[in-house]
């Protein structure tokens, strides 16, 4: 948990003096990232837009590139235990008051990228979310927006200890998003307001 500080006014002796008081206010911290390498990650810019709908967030944006690592085997393993990239992938995951997950689909399932990274971190930690409320999004430049992996995750992820509290699909994303506008579409952008207010809902609950 992150607190911000804030200075209030408070009044004594009839407002005689005034003394500055700090009011601790909490900040939930958001995890967001697009399960993708690309340097133009469509994923990553729909977890961002969907992350600033939180006031008062502390939002981390991560690059998967920052957590690249050998690829996964048990003779690896073995040899040369876990990649601390991988250990702080898993910190941060752990330390996340929400998690929101924008998944690229290659070829009907997860990228390699993102892969590698959750075989490693499956390895530090089965149930590698900790338990902590996720968002898991989907979009595409094709009309099914990312829906096969959408599915794969949101029965995979389960037995690692998500709580999937919210799924999203947009598809046609060059059709369907701009950089200044975000989600354009009527109908997909209500549907996404809805999910974030039902969301904030749960959270605050």
């Amino acid at each position: 948990m992150r607190y911000q500080t804030s200075l209030v006014f408070i009044c004594y002796n009839k407002c005689s003096r005034v003394d500055f008081k700090p009011l601790y206010l909490y900040l939930m911290k958001i995890l967001a990232f697009g399960a993708s390498n690309s340097k133009n990650s469509i994923n990553k810019k729909l977890a961002a837009y969907a992350a600033s709908f939180f006031e008062n967030a502390d939002i981390i944006l991560i690059d998967l590139n920052d957590f690249e690592m050998p690829i996964f085997s048990v003779d690896r393993e073995s040899q040369s235990g876990h990649p601390e990239t991988a250990k702080e992938f898993v910190r941060l995951l752990g330390e996340a008051d929400l998690i929101i997950i924008s998944l690229a689909e290659h070829n009907g399932s997860y990228s390699t990228a993102f892969k590698n990274i959750f075989d490693w971190a499956s390895r530090v930690n089965s149930k590698t979310f900790q338990g902590k409320p996720v968002i898991l999004m989907a979009t595409s430049p094709g009309v099914r927006g990312g829906k096969t992996v959408l599915e794969t995750a949101g029965t995979r992820f389960s037995f690692h200890d998500a709580n999937v509290v919210a799924t999203y699909s947009l598809p046609e994303f060059h059709k369907n998003f701009t950089e200044d506008s975000g989600i354009i579409q009527p109908e997909y952008k209500a549907s996404f307001d809805q999910l974030i207010a039902e969301v904030k809902s749960k959270m605050e609950s």
